[in-house]
């Protein structure tokens, strides 16, 4: 074949899922180094510049190979759309959103008791505490069941903002003090990125200073993703919009009544209905420009709404606490669900 008979042979057979905005996720390599190494696959210096630029891109290469191209949320769908625009020849991106396998991630018992007027604070209290006694197991600390718990696991890269919650320490200390608040965190950053160890260092600094309030688990993996997403009462989440491709951890905790509290980013928009299914703080206000200022704006907000409405909602209104509960359930069970993810991506990408 040539080159284009070649091309256009390989795109019949091949679709392409783009996962993040983040530079570090599409990465760029020269391309003498990758003739150097033998991966140009019989390709010429020309040919591969055609396909992904120079230095080659991978995700502009997979672009202008596949038929048809994803995003991973209807939102990440626009920023890739936008962050795409450029290239030519490049195959169309729709937007397919992420869902999660319910057998593995939610609870049935809780689903249970949200379609059939079960108890779900019980229910929910029964995970509060075995994730309490995880974490005392691994730890040697026990979380106060009676009080508010926020979760927060997910990998430590620099623009997720793990530890956004304690910039103000005037604001956030009397809360962590008394134990109004507490928080569990868990996470790793990748090995070359100094920014996000050091947002790992200040969480483990964090909860050696409040030892009955702030927790940090080491080795993140699978089991402790499971627990936090069952037992927290609230899920954290405060990336910098729009860098948030879709953030399953959210729907895990959502099928699992355990209420969002997070930036209009990823998955977040096509779920929300603030005070009703969980919360939302930061208006999807966007600030490329200017990273201080979108770090300042978003923390307000944050505190805004975590003083205002979750603490009230929590220590003050059960009733409503327990409603959101099961809106959250039943609003995200069936559409954030891998069956319909499945369906959609069989239909809108693989009969194309």
């Amino acid at each position: 074949m040539t080159f284009e008979e070649a091309v256009d042979a390989v795109k019949s057979e091949i679709v392409f899922t783009t996962h993040t905005p983040i530079v570090q996720g599409n990465e760029s390599h020269p391309i003498e180094r990758i003739i150097y190494m033998g991966a140009n696959m019989h390709l010429s210096w020309e040919e591969l510049e055609e396909l992904g630029g120079s230095p080659f891109n991978m995700t502009v290469g997979a672009l202008r190979l596949s038929k048809k191209s994803n995003a991973v949320a209807q939102l990440h769908g626009e920023t890739s759309n936008k962050m795409w625009a450029e290239i030519e020849d490049r195959s169309e991106i729709i937007a397919i959103t992420n869902a999660i396998h319910k057998p593995t991630w939610v609870d049935p018992a809780m689903i249970a008791a949200a379609e059939n007027d079960g108890d779900l604070w019980a229910t929910h209290l029964q995970n509060k505490r075995s994730m309490i006694d995880f974490i005392e197991a691994k730890t040697g600390h026990r979380l106060d069941e009676n009080n508010l718990i926020i979760g927060f696991s997910r990998r430590a890269a620099p623009y997720k903002r793990s530890d956004l919650i304690f910039t103000d320490p005037k604001i956030i200390a009397p809360l962590l003090e008394t134990r109004k608040v507490q928080i569990v965190f868990s996470g790793k950053a990748h090995p070359l990125d100094d920014t996000g160890k050091g947002i790992v260092a200040n969480l483990v600094k964090m909860a050696r200073k409040y030892p009955k309030a702030v927790i940090f688990l080491e080795n993140y993996d699978m089991a402790i993703g499971r627990m936090l997403t069952r037992g927290s009462d609230i899920w954290l989440n405060n990336p910098r919009r729009p860098l948030e491709a879709s953030g399953t951890s959210g729907m895990k905790a959502a099928m699992n009544g355990v209420l969002n509290f997070s930036i209009l980013d990823g998955w977040w928009p096509e779920a929300c209905e603030h005070g009703v299914n969980g919360w939302q703080f930061g208006d999807a206000y966007e600030n490329e420009e200017d990273v201080e200022k979108h770090d300042a704006h978003d923390l307000k907000a944050m505190y805004d709404v975590l003083l205002k409405e979750v603490i009230p909602t929590y220590y003050d209104n059960r009733e409503k606490w327990v409603a959101m509960m099961k809106a959250s359930i039943l609003s995200t069970k069936d559409q954030f669900a891998v069956k319909r993810m499945l369906e959609e991506y069989f239909e809108l990408l693989y009969k194309a």
